[in-house]
């Protein structure tokens, strides 16, 4: 690409869509949709959107992500994370356009005990993880120009997720039980932004040496290290305490998965191996633990700007 590329966010109000519409800007101009401008379960309402922006490069970052409600919502699991993305990608294919897409560390079924690659077999334990794997494929067969992102532990100062629960819930509680044998990466929102963002500038550079004809194809992006989902808590716990000076917080209680059931099963392990990621694009993604040091000192920041 030698222009400046129009870009097209999906999801434009979600954690990574969010951070994207920042992000993005910077290397070309950027549109974003959501939920109310585009009707991701009906194809056509998909087809409009795509005809009337004409993007060089759509971004999907919607999804459908109640993992154990997708037990019970199968149809529309399935309509946002598996068709709504067949749809864009035979459209970047007929145009000739670039789409950029997110996966999840659910697709794996934890057996591993070391990090997952890309091209580990995927055999996703619950519906969410198989409605998303559906849609990799799809993009994958549709035969267009593509990067799939795997990410993890999704989290960020905006939107639903497990780090703004377990704040509410240590401010709010005396004590909270959290599961402590899920491994895993948490991984900021931001920083997923940024690491897209550096890929894209890389394959939109008109000098840049990758091409999308060999790079095409799925990469694992999540914050450096591992860690589960008791000592994530910890870890937020302590810079609540240390940042904000929070006092009488909830006692946090270590337990296994089987002492916490829930509808969908999750992975025992799911840390994703970013190596490729690393060849390819040069990129070194933070460790969760600093990631997690940045959403607060970003929070710090924000609260002395509201306050003048």
């Amino acid at each position: 690409m030698t222009k400046r590329p129009n870009i097209l966010i999906f999801g434009k109000n979600g954690q990574v869509g969010y951070e994207l519409c920042r992000s993005l800007s910077y290397l070309g101009n950027v549109s974003a949709v959501d939920i109310d401008e585009c009707d991701l379960t009906n194809p056509s309402s998909i087809q409009e959107t795509l005809n009337m922006h004409n993007p060089d490069v759509i971004v999907n970052a919607a999804a459908y992500t109640a993992v154990d409600k997708a037990e019970s919502e199968t149809v529309l699991a399935r309509k946002l994370n598996t068709e709504a993305p067949c749809t864009m990608a035979e459209w970047c294919a007929r145009q000739d356009a670039l789409m950029v897409h997110f996966s999840t560390d659910y697709v794996y079924d934890g057996s591993k005990a070391d990090g997952w690659l890309e091209t580990d077999p995927c055999e996703p334990l619950n519906v969410y993880g198989k409605t998303k794997l559906d849609g990799d494929i799809y993009i994958k067969n549709a035969g267009c120009r593509h990067l799939i992102f795997r990410t993890s532990w999704v989290y960020g100062a905006y939107g639903r997720n497990f780090y703004l629960t377990m704040r509410k819930m240590l401010g709010e509680k005396k004590e909270i039980t959290v599961v402590n044998d899920q491994y895993g990466a948490p991984t900021w929102s931001r920083a997923i932004a940024t690491g897209v963002t550096l890929a894209l500038s890389q394959i939109i550079s008109p000098n840049s040496p990758l091409h999308m004809r060999y790079i095409s194809g799925i990469y694992n992006l999540t914050n450096a290290g591992e860690t589960t989902w008791y000592s994530f808590t910890r870890e937020i716990k302590s810079y609540m305490q240390r940042y904000e000076n929070h006092s009488n917080l909830a006692q946090i209680t270590p337990i296994d998965t089987e002492a916490y059931p829930t509808l969908a099963l999750r992975p025992k392990y799911s840390k994703l191996s970013c190596e490729k990621l690393n060849n390819t694009f040069g990129i070194f993604m933070p460790s969760w633990e600093s990631a997690l040091k940045m959403v607060f000192e970003e929070s710090m920041k924000d609260n002395r700007l509201s306050t003048g």
